[in-house]
């Protein structure tokens, strides 16, 4: 029954106050085997392969139907490797794997890890803004990250990117449609689709950024592809579905 339980046995809603995903680069071989069997990398140009760090700021969170003043705020923190599946019918799905999740509240890591496969763990999490600068920091996770929220239409990409445009950026902005979970006993898959509308990522610049957790995966050589941020959006996950793989 518990096991049951953690396969996000039923849809859960929210709105995203904020969402803001910087994605770095690394070729794809660092990546690889961190990778369960079912999985393949989401490449770009069959050369780089990619680690999302998000930072989203819930409220309301609930499950789905349930009223408002039911629901929960939560600043949750993601990492994620985009990659793909190729389901039973044959379709080739693009979604996310987990590496590690965060959030600031221990009620939402309780409920969490009981009803997900997420393994949250509770950190600091304090936002600060001075004029145009936006800075989120977390002494427990080590990290900081500062943002310039100055609109700028000329906004270029980050230096050694590997996109020539955002637009060609933006298919790696996350979150995608699917993140998947594998249990490599039962040769399991679960899936669980997001779902959202009116989904328009900006553009932001990084002024700068140190991210513990990103270093403690010894990648050689990752790098800032892209920054974009979201904001006010309603957001729902479906109930989870699995399947065998092969």
């Amino acid at each position: 029954m518990l096991a049951f339980l953690k396969n996000h046995p039923f849809a859960v809603e929210a709105f995203f106050k904020s969402s803001l995903v910087l994605t770095f680069a690394v070729p794809k071989e660092e990546l690889q085997n961190m990778l369960p069997e079912c999985l393949e990398l989401d490449t770009h140009n069959n050369t780089y392969a990619f680690v999302a760090a998000a930072m989203v700021q819930t409220k309301q969170l609930r499950p789905k139907g349930f009223p408002k003043f039911m629901g929960n705020n939560f600043f949750l923190i993601g990492f994620r490797i985009f990659v793909r599946y190729t389901n039973k019918e044959g379709k080739r799905l693009r979604g996310l794997f987990i590496l590690k999740s965060e959030t600031n509240k221990k009620k939402m890591a309780l409920m969490g890890n009981f009803f997900t496969h997420y393994n949250y763990t509770t950190t600091d999490i304090t936002q600060t803004l001075k004029g145009n600068i936006n800075e989120i920091i977390s002494i427990k996770s080590d990290f900081k990250i500062e943002i310039d929220a100055t609109e700028n239409e000329d906004l270029q990409l980050p230096k050694h990117s590997p996109f020539k445009t955002w637009q060609e950026a933006r298919r790696f902005a996350g979150p995608l449609p699917f993140t998947f979970t594998y249990n490599e006993k039962t040769k399991e898959i679960l899936i669980i689709e997001g779902v959202r509308q009116n989904w328009k990522p900006k553009p932001v610049k990084i002024n700068n950024y140190h991210i513990n957790f990103l270093e403690s995966l010894n990648l050689k050589t990752p790098v800032l592809a892209n920054a974009f941020i979201i904001e006010n959006i309603p957001y729902y996950w479906k109930k989870g579905r699995k399947e065998l793989w092969k």
